[in-house]
């Protein structure tokens, strides 16, 4: 099938770079796009949790690699990109998933009150994270590459006592934007997603009967599961989205409205 963005035959196996993949929306995209034949590039901090995902992956029949890395380190993602094309059939990475970020973990306060180095690395891992994998991955992204980062729907609503999560968030979005002008020219897509309260790890977590955690605020009456928003991500990554960059996809049930 040829790939309308290049008039070329579409690769029959892609090279996905997926980061915080260590567990939660991480591992279930490295999960989704193992599952359609892509070959899955795991890169976290926690190398053993990454190794875990991929033993997952492999499981269920697929192929992927394990890699240690820090968003927030220059040389630390130059390796990871390195590595990434090495692992690759051509030498190309053909998608990034841009999804490590700081969240369970960040105290809620009122904004006179956060804490400086936690705003931080806050914004070091959630918008530097995001500019620096892209930006090291850059030399190797096939010229119909699809980049995808993750922001969230907070931004849409504001979310009180979490002014550096949700700034960040933000900023992820402006970014977006530039980087899909930056790399258009290249027949390259840059989307981001903005996900609702989503059922993970860390979620259950952070929140007392987080199945139940703004349902009633929804349209569709029922909790994110990471598997609607693995959905939106194959979408951009995939050849109905061609003609798509730029754009912020809210996948949150129809909680908020653009």
């Amino acid at each position: 099938m040829p790939d309308q963005r290049t008039d070329q035959p579409v690769s029959q196996t892609r090279t996905v770079l997926i980061t915080g993949a260590a567990g939660g929306l991480g591992r279930a995209f490295a999960l989704g796009f193992a599952a359609q034949g892509d070959r899955v590039v795991v890169a976290d901090t926690n190398l053993e949790g990454a190794q875990q995902t991929v033993a997952l992956v492999e499981e269920a029949g697929g192929s992927a690699l394990a890699l240690a890395a820090n968003v927030t380190q220059l040389d630390s993602v130059t390796q990871l990109a390195a590595d990434a094309a090495a692992f690759a059939n051509d030498g190309k990475i053909d998608v990034i998933i841009n999804n490590a970020a700081i969240y369970a973990t960040i105290t809620r306060s009122p904004f006179e009150e956060i804490d400086v180095d936690e705003w931080d690395r806050v914004m070091a891992v959630n918008l530097k994270g995001p500019w620096l994998v892209t930006r090291a991955c850059s030399p190797f992204l096939a010229n119909n590459a699809a980049v995808i980062n993750l922001s969230s729907a907070t931004v849409l609503s504001g979310s009180a006592q979490w002014a550096h999560y949700v700034a960040s968030k933000g900023g992820v979005i402006a970014l977006t934007r530039v980087l899909a002008k930056e790399l258009g020219d290249r027949n390259i897509t840059v989307n981001a997603i903005a996900p609702g309260f989503t059922l993970t790890e860390a979620s259950y977590g952070l929140i007392e009967s987080a199945a139940k955690y703004g349902v009633d605020r929804g349209s569709i009456k029922r909790a994110s599961e990471p598997d609607d928003i693995v959905g939106a991500a194959l979408f951009l990554a995939g050849p109905g989205s061609r003609y798509i960059t730029g754009q912020t996809l809210v996948v949150d049930g129809g909680r908020q409205f653009l």
